[in-house]
C-alpha cells in the first residue's frame, strides 16, 4: 500500500493556505488561495493531528513596528487562547542570532488545519506556550545554517518535524532537529500540506484492517483533506470506497472532482439513510473497514453497511456530536471501534518515523471548491 500511496496523491484538497508577501509563482496567487474555512468555536475534524511534539520552536519576542527597523519577519501570533478572530494578531517578530545548530528559514506557505484553531482557541490536547505563532504545518527554503548543521544547506525546502513550531509568520529561527528536509521540485502547496491528511490517510487504511484489492471502505467527509487522500491511496491500491458528503447546491460539481480522483460512490448523508443504497453492494462488497471524521447519526448510519466484525475509526467530530452505536452492533454484529491521532502515531513510532507520500501529491487547493466548515482564511499581508 506504500507505493501506492506513493503514486496515487495527485489531486487531494489541502487546507487553506498562508503565502507570506513577495512569493509569486504558479498556483500562489490570486483566487486559487480563498479556500474552505476552518472557523468556528470548537472545531475539529480531519487533519486534527500535526506531526509528533517533542517541544515547540522557540517564539520570538513580540517588538513594535518601527519605520527604521528595516523589515522585521511578521507572524500571527497570540498571547492568550480565545477565538482566532479575537486574539490573533500580525506582528513584528525578532528573529533569534543564529546559533551553532540552528537553521535561518523564510516560509514559502502554510495551511490552517482545524488543529490549529483548536490550539488558539485552547481546547486542543497540546498547546504551545504563550505568547505562541500559530500554525504547525508548512514549507520553508533555508537561509542559512549555523556551523554545526550537517544535515540542510541555503535553498533546501524544509517542513516541521513537529507540532507547534509556528509556521504562521514570514521568517523564523529553528533547531535543525526540528526541521525535515523535502524535495524543491514538488508544488510548494503540496510540501506546505504534506505531513498531515495525506499521512493520516495512509495510516487509516493501512492499520486497522489488512484491506486487499477488491475490499471496499465507507468515509464521510470525503471531500476533506484526508477524504480525498483516502480516495486516491484506495484506488491506487484497488479499494473501492463508498464516500459520504453533504448535501449542497453545487453537489453535482463536488461528485466531478471526486471522481476524478479515483472515487467509486458517492452519496450524501441522505442517501445514506434510504434503502436505496443496498444496490451499491450488488456490484461491491460491504466495507470491512468505516472512517469518521464527523460523528453523531452519520457514525449510525455508516455503522449499518458495515461487514460484522468490521471495524469504524474515528479520527475527528466535524459534527460535535457524540459517537453513537447501537448495543446489537457489538452483540449481533462484533463491531469494533476504534480512534486515531496522528500527533500519537508519530511519538509512538518516533525511531521509525516515515517520510511516506512525497512522490506524486499535488495539491489542489487552487480550485478552492467549499469543504464542510466555515470560509474565513487568514493571510500574511
Amino acid at each position: 500500500m506504500q507505493r501506492a500511496a506513493a503514486r496515487a496523491l495527485r489531486g487531494a484538497r489541502s487546507p487553506q493556505v498562508l503565502i507570506p508577501p513577495g512569493l509569486s509563482g504558479p498556483g500562489l496567487s490570486g483566487p486559487g488561495l480563498s479556500g474552505p474555512g476552518l472557523s468556528g468555536p470548537g472545531l475539529s475534524g480531519p487533519g486534527l493531528s500535526g506531526p509528533g511534539l517533542s517541544g515547540p520552536a522557540r517564539t520570538p519576542p513580540v517588538r513594535a513596528r518601527s519605520a527604521t527597523a528595516g523589515t522585521p519577519p511578521l507572524g500571527l501570533l497570540y498571547e492568550r487562547h480565545g477565538e482566532a478572530a479575537a486574539v490573533v494578531q500580525l506582528k513584528d517578530l525578532e528573529v533569534p542570532k543564529l546559533g551553532d545548530c540552528d537553521v535561518h528559514v523564510k516560509m514559502l506557505a502554510a495551511p490552517i488545519n482545524p488543529a490549529d484553531i483548536n490550539m488558539i482557541q485552547g481546547t486542543y490536547p497540546v498547546l504551545s506556550p504563550l505568547p505562541a505563532v500559530g500554525g504547525n504545518e508548512g514549507v520553508g527554503e533555508v537561509l542559512e545554517v549555523g556551523h554545526r548543521v550537517t544535515a540542510l544547506k541555503p535553498g533546501d525546502w524544509v517542513i516541521p518535524a513537529n507540532a507547534g513550531l509556528g509556521t504562521w509568520r514570514t521568517r523564523g529561527v529553528f533547531p535543525e532537529e526540528m526541521l525535515l528536509k523535502v524535495p524543491s521540485d514538488i508544488p510548494v502547496l503540496c510540501a506546505a500540506t504534506l505531513s498531515v491528511n495525506p499521512c493520516t490517510a495512509f495510516r487509516l487504511l493501512a492499520d486497522f484492517e489488512s484491506l486487499v484489492p477488491g475490499d471496499s471502505v465507507i468515509q464521510n467527509a470525503a471531500n476533506s483533506g484526508v477524504g480525498q487522500a483516502v480516495i486516491q491511496i484506495a484506488r491506487a491500491s484497488g479499494i473501492k470506497t463508498i464516500n459520504v458528503v453533504r448535501d449542497r447546491p453545487d453537489l453535482p460539481k463536488l461528485v466531478e472532482r471526486l471522481m476524478a480522483l479515483g472515487a467509486d460512490h458517492i452519496i450524501t448523508e441522505e442517501m445514506l439513510r434510504k434503502p436505496e443504497i443496498k444496490d451499491i453492494f450488488k456490484s461491491i462488497p460491504r466495507p470491512r473497514l468505516a472512517l469518521n471524521c464527523v460523528g453523531g447519526k452519520s457514525t449510525t448510519e455508516m455503522l449499518r453497511h458495515l461487514q460484522p466484525k468490521g471495524t469504524m475509526v474515528t479520527y475527528g467530530g466535524m459534527a460535535k456530536q457524540p459517537v453513537m452505536v447501537p448495543v446489537s452492533a457489538f452483540i449481533f454484529r462484533d463491531m469494533r471501534l476504534r480512534g486515531f491521532w496522528m500527533t500519537q502515531w508519530r511519538k509512538d513510532h518516533a525511531q521509525g518515523l516515515q517520510r511516506i507520500l512525497l512522490g506524486q501529491y499535488k495539491s489542489s487547493a487552487e480550485a478552492t471548491p467549499k469543504m464542510d466548515g466555515g470560509s474565513q482564511v487568514f493571510t500574511l499581508l
